[in-house]
Formats: structure tokens, C-alpha cells, sequence
């Protein structure tokens, strides 16, 4: 593997756990907004707050890391996206810090309506955020975004591609929670809240599959090179996608929720890969590809000995934050 490619797998491997933890933090907002009343969706709330909270922050970690590689590695083909697709990305970025605030902020409401008003936000936002970050890999991924950064504000993330890109996103982030959050309260004790989840969960997936798949058609015309990649060389990552989204409909149905976080990890990492894969060897579909993209060679190799000290650093302790985070070990005396 050439050092081009190598930096360039290191920024898909933030892409792909960016998708998998932020997506299922992202996703919670979902069953948030559609949990009823203040009465009726209090424990659902408290769950997602339980859930995500010691987390939340974290999971950005992989946005940053996403973004430092892209600027450095490749900063031409950066500079472009970060030009053409401003409107999205500020959109997403908004939609982010509204995000984190509101969930901060609800849990010192001083009264109800407060914390209603903080609530609609914090749900509302983790829906937009996820939309327009997919509606910028449409944008790349059917070759609106030209290397010279004068792509068109509106056309490069309002067409076919990328508005199933967003919606697609929200259903994907919307199902990985929903399996996330089930398995949750079935583990604290909360029966019937798992039953109501799993049953959510189970629309949203189907729903969400039906859209992935469909999405496939009018890509075929809107995105050639990636419709191309998809049908080619992507294509056993996109019958792994279905089978493992399959598969975590079925355990959801059987009630085998330990299982199903598995499998839905699996089927969202198969998702973000093929679409990866697909559009190779392109960084900037149809308009400058990996090996072309990329920085001076002292820089890449800088990048990869600061991806290797990550690894060592920051990975041990954010696997021991979601050990902690999705067992009850963090309420045992000895811990």
C-alpha cells in the first residue's frame, strides 16, 4: 500500500467510527422527539440521557480526527469541499453546537417549558446534523464538487444523490440507536420500555433498508462513478450491509438484543464502506483521486506516526469509556 492510501484508509477509519458512535449518539434524538409528552416519554428521555451522556462528547473526537487528516493530508481537495459545500457543513456545524448545548442545558431547566424548548432542540438538531453531513457525501460522491472549490452553492447538495444521502443517514443513525437503546433498557431493568423500543426500531429499520436500496435506482443516473463502484467492486459490502441489517431485525424480533448491537454495527460499517469503496480512487469523484490529492510526502508520514501514537493513546481509554458505559460495571464499589 502506497503512503497516499494509507493516510487516505486512516481518515476512512474515522470515517467509518464517526458513523458508528456519532451516528448512534446522533440517532437518539430521534426516539427523543417522537417519545410523546413530558409525562408519557419521561423514562424514554431519562434512558437516552443515561445513554449518551457520558459519551456525547467523546464520540466528536472522530469528527476532529476526520477533519485534521482531510485538512492536512489532502488539503487542496479540502479546501474545495470545505468552499462548494459551505452551506451544508454550516448547517451540520449548527446543528452540532445547538446540539450541545440543549442537552447540557435541559437538565438545569428552571421550568418545564424551559426544558421542553431545550428538548426540541437537542432532538430537532440531532436530525438536521446527520441529514446534511450525508447530503455532503452526495455532494462528493456524484462529482459536484470541482478541485478548483467553485462548485455550485445549492446544486452541489440539493440533487437525488444527496438528498438520499441525508435521509439516508437519519435512518441509519435513527435504527443503530434504536438497537443501541433497546439493549440499554433491557439491561437496567426496563421491560416494557424495551419492548416499545424494539418494536420502533424494527419501522425504522425496515423503512430505512427500503430507502438504502431504493436509493440505488436513481443514483445509477445522478452518480454514475459511484453507481459504477457500487455495482463493481462494492458490491459484496452491499449485500453484507443488507444481510447484517437483516440479521439485526431478526434478533431484535427474538429478542436478542447483545447480538443485534453487533450486527447493526456491522450493517452501518458496511454501509459507509461500500460507499467508500465505491466511489475509489476517487477523493473527489471524477475530479482528483487519492494519489493526486495528497500532501508532501513528509507530511503523510508525519500524519501516520501521529495516527500510530493515537492508537496508543487515545484508543485504550475510550475503550474502557464504552466497557464502562455499556455494562453496570461503573456502579460496582470497585469501580
Amino acid at each position: 500500500m502506497s503512503l497516499e492510501l494509507a493516510v487516505a484508509a486512516a481518515l476512512f477509519v474515522g470515517v467509518i467510527a464517526y458513523a458508528v458512535l456519532g451516528g448512534a449518539d446522533f440517532g437518539s434524538g430521534f426516539f427523543d422527539l417522537t417519545a410523546g409528552s413530558s409525562r408519557r416519554g419521561a423514562e424514554l428521555r431519562t434512558l437516552v440521557d443515561h445513554s449518551i451522556g457520558p459519551v456525547w462528547e467523546a464520540n466528536h473526537v472522530w469528527l476532529i480526527y476526520v477533519l485534521v487528516i482531510w485538512w492536512t493530508g489532502f488539503p487542496e481537495s479540502f479546501a474545495a469541499a470545505m468552499s462548494t459545500l459551505v452551506l451544508p457543513l454550516l448547517l451540520a456545524l449548527l446543528g452540532i453546537v445547538l446540539r450541545g448545548a440543549s442537552f447540557a442545558f435541559r437538565k438545569y431547566a428552571a421550568t418545564l417549558a424551559q426544558a421542553r424548548l431545550f428538548g426540541i432542540v437537542f432532538a430537532t438538531s440531532s436530525i438536521i446534523t446527520p441529514f446534511f453531513l450525508g447530503t455532503v457525501a452526495g455532494g462528493i460522491a456524484s462529482g459536484r464538487v470541482p478541485l478548483d472549490g467553485a462548485g455550485d452553492h445549492w446544486s452541489s447538495w440539493l440533487n437525488p444523490t444527496s438528498l438520499f444521502g441525508g435521509v439516508i443517514a437519519v435512518g441509519t443513525c435513527a435504527f443503530l440507536a434504536g438497537t443501541f437503546l433497546v439493549a440499554d433498557a433491557r439491561r437496567s431493568g426496563q421491560d416494557r420500555l424495551a419492548d416499545e423500543l424494539r418494536v420502533r426500531a424494527l419501522g425504522v429499520g425496515a423503512v430505512t433498508g427500503a430507502i438504502v436500496f431504493a436509493a440505488l435506482v436513481p443514483i445509477d443516473h445522478d452518480a454514475p462513478t459511484l453507481a459504477a463502484g457500487l455495482e463493481g467492486r462494492a458490491a459484496p459490502l452491499v449485500v453484507l450491509a443488507g444481510l447484517a441489517g437483516l440479521a439485526t431485525m431478526a434478533l431484535l424480533w427474538t429478542r436478542r438484543y447483545a447480538v443485534a448491537r453487533i450486527t447493526a454495527v456491522l450493517a452501518v460499517a458496511a454501509v459507509v464502506s461500500g460507499w467508500g469503496v465505491g466511489q475509489y480512487p476517487w477523493l473527489l469523484v471524477d475530479e482528483v483521486s487519492i494519489v493526486d490529492a495528497a500532501g508532501a510526502t513528509a507530511t503523510l508520514q508525519g500524519l501516520l506516526v501521529a495516527v500510530g501514537l493515537a492508537v496508543v493513546v487515545v484508543v485504550p481509554p475510550l475503550a474502557y469509556l464504552f466497557r464502562l458505559t455499556q455494562s453496570e460495571a461503573w456502579s460496582r464499589p470497585d469501580h
